[in-house]
């Protein structure tokens, strides 16, 4: 369990490098300074921001192979996490971040200016009204329930696309609510919280829930 600043510290080290470290550094700085201006996160959460923030986001990185192209689709990005922090762990990696609000959306994109990451890109816009495209990651953060989620999103996934879902306390009963999709989800225990769980897993198709999973193919023309 990572349970220090210096432990979130590692884990960036660990999974980025020194340059990511000093990303992620650059990050908590601007972070903090945007917070003064717009509700970013909890003012109290910024003294321990290398766990609550970066290593909470960072550790959905462990899931994903090294190798995985492209592109990432973080759902509701808000402050940037995890959508910001895996852009500056990978920074070869295309990240895209979904964000509808407006102060939001050009904190993002600054954001991804100040620290370089040349591949993350920001559309500024409701999901709803996003074109679909095949990506191989989709994450979200407090995002939406579960069946809510996967309804919005299940148009972006193909039967490889890995989900990777932080959902606190309740990520253990959202996946057993689950109804009305094919899906391999099971939880992982969170890095940073003992009380917390992450859901991982691909969807396969779908039912009454609504949408349908189109494969690659599909997706592609």
């Amino acid at each position: 369990m990572i349970a220090s600043e210096d432990q979130a510290r590692a884990l960036v080290a660990l999974l980025g490098g020194v340059e990511a470290v000093a990303r992620c550094e650059h990050l908590i700085t601007l972070l903090a300074t945007e917070n003064e201006r717009q509700n970013l996160v909890s003012a109290g959460s910024l003294p321990e921001a290398w766990v609550r923030h970066i290593a909470d986001s960072a550790q959905l990185l462990n899931y994903v192979p090294r190798e995985t192209p492209g592109p990432w689709l973080d759902l509701g990005t808000g402050a940037g996490f995890p959508g910001l922090v895996v852009a500056a762990l990978r920074p070869e990696l295309p990240v895209v971040m979904v964000e509808s609000r407006a102060r939001r959306v050009e904190w993002l994109e600054r954001t991804c200016r100040e620290l370089e990451l040349r591949q993350a890109r920001v559309i500024g816009s409701r999901l709803e009204r996003v074109d679909a495209f095949p990506v191989t990651v989709i994450s979200a953060r407090a995002f939406a329930p579960l069946d809510r989620l996967i309804a919005l999103s299940a148009r972006f996934s193909t039967s490889d696309t890995i989900w990777l879902l932080p959902k606190g306390r309740s990520a253990w009963d959202e996946v057993n609510r689950l109804s009305g999709w094919q899906h391999m989800f099971h939880v992982e225990q969170s890095a940073t919280d003992p009380e917390a769980g992450v859901v991982v897993g691909t969807l396969n198709g779908s039912g009454a829930a609504g949408g349908e999973l189109r494969d690659e193919k599909a997706h592609s023309t």
